[in-house]
């Protein structure tokens, strides 16, 4: 045989190593479509960690500990509400994702306050975006502490009187449902901050799943047509696992999966490990083609299910660059490039949302700085947004359905990500041209 033939019975044992060093003769890839008019774009923030003048609860407990840093009043999103939803509107978003804190609706048993979130979801139906109502974002009233918690049996009534009240009430805005925040993090948050003992994760999950599955019901007998999800803190390693002890116990009721992709790793760059224990946001690893591999997991997983980028950004320390140089602007139109790849490809993605709208305290420390506006809430009293480039990155992505035709990733797909072991191997990613 001549040489291109064995050259070429080899690509086909070969591929990974051929797509890599096969000479490109062919015209320049187009580049995946746009997403189309109803693909849903959105931000995400959450109650705590934005609001300010928190009441008591678990969080503001631990922050007053002295084992955190001082949680001041956050970004005050509180009274600046509608500052933050007017400049979401501005980028053209149709979701903006909160959540409605159970201590602040219910600061003592069988005591109401909606005011606030009466307010605030009033203001984003009126902006012209939906909501995405978070049920539960690992806050809790202190007189739950009291209580017992996550260790007390009565805590699933509790949390249902509490989340029945929310759905009855809000139900009529239509808004897109999470009824926990990445529950196997909230687990190790409550381990962390000393709410339950090693002894307890277990109980603390059966009562989420409980939980979980009651105000499914509840939700579905008061808003026709609602979707719900719990979504999943997607880290590689160990997720089957941690799918096990959680999504697959509730899985029938799921509308549509949630998934919170952030961080990379694989044979080019380890996962930094020391980078994730000791918070330090600027060096970790950003390999945005990792999201397609968790959109192919659970494409497989869930045949046809809808599948939702609740959380994905990129942190930067106290806004140092990257050790890498990644930039913001890059993260966000590559990680566009590869939920664009992933439609294209046939998965039901639905939508997409930028962790967060502005910086904020983000679980005992402003170090790490997420939004697309930024806020110096230690130094600066008045608070004040600044935008970053990456507002008018984002805002050029919705309004175009995504990168344009012909863009390239920044970086080359990295080999054998962690996100898809072995699959990413033997049958990886490309970006041609790349």
């Amino acid at each position: 045989m001549g040489h291109r033939v064995l050259f070429t019975l080899a690509c086909t044992v070969l591929t990974a190593w051929c797509a890599i060093t096969t000479p490109n003769t062919a015209t320049a890839d187009p580049g995946p479509p746009p997403v189309g008019g109803n693909f849903l774009w959105g931000v995400s923030g959450s109650g705590y960690q934005s609001e300010g003048f928190a009441p008591d609860s678990n969080w503001s407990r631990y922050a007053g500990s002295g084992r955190a840093e001082n949680y001041r009043n956050s970004v005050d999103f509180l009274h600046r509400y509608d500052e933050d939803i007017q400049n979401a509107a501005n980028l053209g978003v149709g979701v903006f994702r909160v959540s409605v804190e159970w201590a602040r609706v219910q600061p003592n048993p069988g005591e109401w306050d909606f005011s606030f979130y009466d307010s605030m979801i009033a203001r984003i139906r009126a902006a012209g975006m939906r909501p995405m109502i978070t049920l539960d974002h690992w806050v809790f009233p202190g007189w739950e502490v009291d209580r017992g918690g996550w260790r007390n049996p009565g805590m699933v009534d509790d949390w249902l009187n509490n989340a029945r009240a929310v759905v009855d009430r809000y139900a009529s805005a239509d808004p897109m449902w999470v009824t926990f925040n990445e529950p196997l993090a909230y687990v190790g948050q409550e381990q962390r901050i000393g709410g339950i003992g090693a002894g307890d994760t277990g109980a603390m999950l059966d009562r989420m799943v409980a939980a979980h599955r009651a105000i499914y019901d509840h939700i579905h007998a008061r808003q026709g047509g609602a979707m719900v999800t719990s979504n999943i803190a997607f880290s590689a390693i160990g997720q089957d696992q941690a799918d096990a002890s959680f999504v697959d116990r509730i899985a029938d009721k799921l509308d549509y999966i949630g998934i919170d992709y952030y961080y990379g790793g694989s044979l080019s760059k380890p996962p930094n490990l020391a980078a994730l224990l000791t918070n330090q946001p600027s060096s970790l690893i950003l390999e945005p083609e990792g999201i397609y591999y968790a959109l192919r997991k659970y494409a497989g997983k869930f045949p046809g299910r809808p599948l939702y980028i609740v959380e994905n950004g990129m942190p930067l320390d106290n806004g140092s660059p990257t050790t890498d140089g990644m930039t913001r602007v890059d993260d966000l139109r590559d990680t566009a490039y590869w939920i664009q790849r992933a439609k294209a490809d046939g998965m039901n993605v639905i939508g997409y949302n930028y962790w967060s709208i502005t910086d904020n305290y983000e679980w005992g420390s402003y170090s790490p700085r997420f939004g697309l506006y930024t806020v110096d809430v230690t130094t600066d009293p008045g608070l004040y947004r600044r935008p970053t480039d990456a507002v008018g990155a984002y805002r050029d992505i919705i309004g175009s359905g995504g990168v344009p035709g012909g863009y390239l990733p920044t970086r080359a797909p990295a080999l054998c990500s962690i996100q898809d072991l072995p699959s990413s191997c033997f049958n990886p990613v490309s970006a041609p041209g790349r």
